[in-house]
């Protein structure tokens, strides 16, 4: 079982990567088998995302609320449909079935057999790649209030990736908006926004699962949560800024390096898969 000092710990780890494009998930694996922990499992994983979760919700609360009401408001009146906002609240709904489809069709080997680490690795190195292409080669000029219903549903099907440790939730939905011509500041935005549904509707469902048979007891899970959103919010405040005059070539170095250096102690056995 978890103890009191890895969930503080893997809490920390949770709200330092949940935002960057570098998988939380796979950062959590990593920190287990290097310290030689427990498998925190994805029960552990998907709680703990609420607590980084609720932090986007507390930093963007203006923009969610405006989107929310909007988008209300259009169900009764079609004149508000073309609203921005509305549009919005469709997109993120229809962004966020994807990853509900693939990830209620393919819970067990998102729990069992994608938590290997050598796909983990791979995974961290391939979307560095295509993180840099997009990084380099995009177009970076479109705006959120450009967002179309084909580009909404990439994002969606680009966050569904995420499902598999190692390609990381806002990376893939970072360079996939990206690829698609969009800022650095708007694919940023975006990826916390349709992030939102995704994560507290499975986080929700799998809390009840703490507590019984291999999964974390509540209160390291509470403890972890907690840490998490601290400094996620910390995370999410600085991502914003940095964003806006940076290019996300650090996190493509660092998720090669990482990948390649996880392959290495893999292959020489200081590691199990």
């Amino acid at each position: 079982m978890i103890s009191w000092f890895e969930a503080a710990v893997l809490g920390v780890v949770q709200g330092l990567t949940e935002f960057l494009p570098i998988s939380s998930s796979a950062h959590l694996l990593i920190v287990s088998q290097v310290f030689g922990w427990e498998d925190p499992g994805a029960a552990f994983t998907a709680v703990t995302q609420i607590g980084t979760e609720s932090a986007v919700i507390i930093y963007f609360r203006h923009d969610i609320w405006r989107i929310i009401s909007a988008w209300t408001r259009s169900l009764a009146n079609p004149a508000v449909r073309s609203d921005p906002d509305a549009r919005m609240g469709w997109f993120v709904i229809l962004g966020t079935i994807p990853i509900g489809v693939l990830g209620f069709a393919f819970a067990d080997q998102i729990e069992t057999v994608a938590r290997n680490l050598w796909l983990v690795a791979s995974m961290m190195i391939a979307l560095a790649i295509v993180l840099f292409i997009a990084d380099t080669r995009g177009r970076k000029s479109r705006t959120l209030d450009r967002l179309t219903l084909p580009h909404a549903v990439a994002f969606g099907f680009a966050q569904a990736a995420a499902l598999i440790p190692g390609v990381s939730r806002s990376g893939g939905t970072i360079t996939a908006g990206l690829l698609m011509g969009y800022t650095r500041e708007a694919a940023t935005r975006y990826s916390f926004l349709l992030a939102i549904p995704a994560v507290l509707i499975s986080g929700l469902y799998e809390a009840t699962k703490i507590g019984s048979g291999p999964a974390p007891a509540w209160g390291p899970t509470i403890l972890a949560t907690v840490i998490a959103f601290g400094i996620g919010y910390a995370v999410i405040a600085w991502l914003i800024r940095y964003v806006s005059t940076k290019t996300f070539i650090p996190f493509v170095i660092y998720r090669i390096t990482v990948g390649t250096l996880l392959l290495l102690l893999l292959a020489a056995g200081v590691l199990t898969a």
